[in-house]
């Protein structure tokens, strides 16, 4: 009995190791080509960006060169100082700063609100109307952009930074991502607030807005961004030149006859700036955000 006692306990110990050692090397590898496949997917992302950092240290003739120049042969630092003499790149940024702060605000009040009101408060045909505001998404905008063109031209708000804000201050994407977020909040904090005697604002306010910091920040992150580079709104609705945004400014360096793309692309790299620094700073958020969203729990 003691030799059958023995030889189980002996037969792990002598299965188990060769098993462990043959998927050792597969693991290494298949991490060894992941990353090399991850590093190569980032040059990819990142070439562009570094094209058009170099382009904005050429002279405007040296630009699109054949072969191209990936390093340039003389740094030409004063295309950054020119771009704020001959263009109004304080008042393009000032604008296209106050558009971003101010609709990326009012989507992420307005989203939270009204995700809260779909997540926790029950009502007659709330599954519809969410299912069906929802739906809107998928609707391209240049199918009600004349529409809206017209009502902003009956309400006077046309050639105003108001055009835009009016209609960028709701967004059903905010909604959907807020929701799916707030649902993953326990119901029972709510349950417990309200016998407290909290109401529906307070538990908003003081219990899910708290908890949902990931979410906001991811909302927060996207809609700047897109208000940021917006292009077409802007173009459609800011005519006057005092109003123009930083991505419509930058076209004024192209004539009728000659463009000069180092000052374009010195511009870029000025617009890009305070979108990469606002995503350094809030990555980890950012990235907490879009994966908790959509988890039970």
């Amino acid at each position: 009995m003691a030799t059958l006692a023995e030889a189980r306990t002996l037969e792990p110990t002598l299965v188990s190791p060769p098993r462990r050692r043959g998927r050792r090397p597969l693991g290494r590898t298949g991490k060894i080509v992941g990353y090399g496949v991850m590093v190569v997917a980032a040059a990819a992302l990142l070439l562009p960006f570094y094209w058009m950092v170099m382009s904005s240290l050429k002279h405007n003739s040296d630009v699109f060169t054949i072969p191209i120049q990936w390093f340039p042969k003389s740094i030409v630092w004063s295309n950054y100082v020119d771009i704020w003499s001959k263009g109004d790149m304080l008042t393009w940024l000032k604008n296209t700063l106050v558009l971003s702060v101010s609709v990326t605000f009012l989507q992420v009040l307005t989203g939270s609100f009204a995700a809260y009101g779909f997540a926790r408060i029950r009502f007659p045909g709330r599954d519809a109307l969410f299912l069906g505001y929802i739906a809107t998404i998928a609707v391209p905008w240049q199918s009600y952009m004349i529409p809206q063109f017209i009502l902003m031209s009956k309400i006077h708000l046309n050639n105003t930074l108001w055009s835009i804000i009016a209609l960028q201050a709701f967004g059903a994407f905010g909604v959907f991502l807020m929701k799916q977020f707030f649902e993953t909040v326990p119901e029972e904090l709510s349950e417990a607030a309200r016998i407290d005697g909290l109401s529906e604002y307070g538990i908003y306010r003081r219990i899910m807005l708290p908890l949902s910091v990931p979410a906001i920040a991811s909302l927060t992150l996207l809609t700047f961004v897109n208000t940021w580079n917006d292009y077409l709104g802007p173009l459609i609705y800011l005519r006057s030149p005092d109003l123009w945004t930083i991505q419509i400014g930058l076209k004024s360096f192209i004539s009728q006859y000659n463009a000069d793309y180092a000052w374009i692309m010195a511009g870029s790299v000025v617009s890009v700036l305070p979108i990469a620094i606002i995503f350094m700073l809030g990555q980890r958020y950012f990235v907490e955000g879009i994966a908790t969203t959509g988890l039970k729990g």
